[in-house]
């Protein structure tokens, strides 16, 4: 005779109480492991995710949720570096750290790898190929580097060059790392940026690098911008502060990349 195998069957409320559980837990949760968690349809588990939202309990996602809004907006860059400015500091300091005697590297633009550039003492001579003009003023005084930029259309809120020039200089160039800065960084998604064609001059970058170097404050974890950079297969390091979970430390250390906390 055949055992009917016995089905735990959840309240409404009792499901909400699960997934708001796994998101105070995690800091974000999957459509499909919520029906495999709660033996229901993932039609059900949607009207979930949407009630929950409709009380400001969560953001629904493609595929899930997250506690925070996903999507970032772009802002200027002066109002930018006056967030989690510490944080950025003490990831400049470390990355700076990495550049090697007479290397050539990439920067990027964003706050964050400006406060690599501030912290950036070479050993002999250091050629950084940049297409962020603050990054560029900054090392320009210094005798020891030598700074290439990259041409093109100057984007107001980042002070930084974007387009098929920049794009086209970048084919000549082969170095041994790019730092990245990012507006987003989401596990299924990947690196995002708030401008399209600041996020093809970046791939472009992670083309002409042989080592990719994401600076990152955690505030960006589980954020999308508008244009995507990258999957995180193409990163190798990642370097943060220590608000990002643990979960998610393991999660990214489980796909290959090197996690720096300071």
């Amino acid at each position: 005779m055949a055992v009917s195998k016995n089905i735990v069957v959840h309240t409404l409320a009792e499901r909400h109480q699960h997934i708001l559980d796994t998101l105070k837990k995690e800091g974000k949760v999957n459509v499909l492991d919520l029906c495999n968690d709660l033996n229901v349809s993932s039609v059900t588990i949607r009207k979930d995710l949407k009630l929950l939202e409709t009380k400001n309990l969560l953001f629904r996602t493609h595929g899930g949720g997250t506690l925070s809004n996903p999507y970032t907006a772009d802002r200027h860059v002066s109002e930018k570096e006056k967030i989690k400015a510490k944080e950025k500091a003490d990831i400049g300091t470390v990355a700076a750290e990495l550049i090697e005697q007479d290397d050539c590297i990439i920067i990027a633009s964003g706050t964050t790898v400006l406060s690599l550039a501030k912290s950036i003492k070479p050993q002999g001579h250091l050629t950084v190929i940049t297409a962020a003009l603050n990054v560029a003023t900054e090392l320009n005084h210094d005798p020891d580097i030598e700074v290439l930029v990259l041409g093109g259309i100057l984007r107001k809120s980042s002070s930084s060059g974007t387009g098929l020039y920049a794009e086209k200089m970048l084919e000549d160039f082969s170095c041994s790392k790019l730092f990245l800065g990012v507006d987003g960084i989401d596990i299924e998604f990947g690196l995002t940026t708030t401008h399209v064609m600041e996020a093809q001059l970046n791939r472009k970058m992670i083309e002409a690098a042989q080592k990719t170097i994401v600076l990152t404050d955690s505030s960006k974890f589980g954020k999308r911008g508008f244009g995507r950079i990258c999957g995180l297969e193409e990163v190798d390091q990642i370097i943060t502060d220590s608000g990002i979970s643990e979960h998610l430390q393991e999660k990214l250390r489980g796909m290959g990349i090197e996690v720096t906390i300071v």
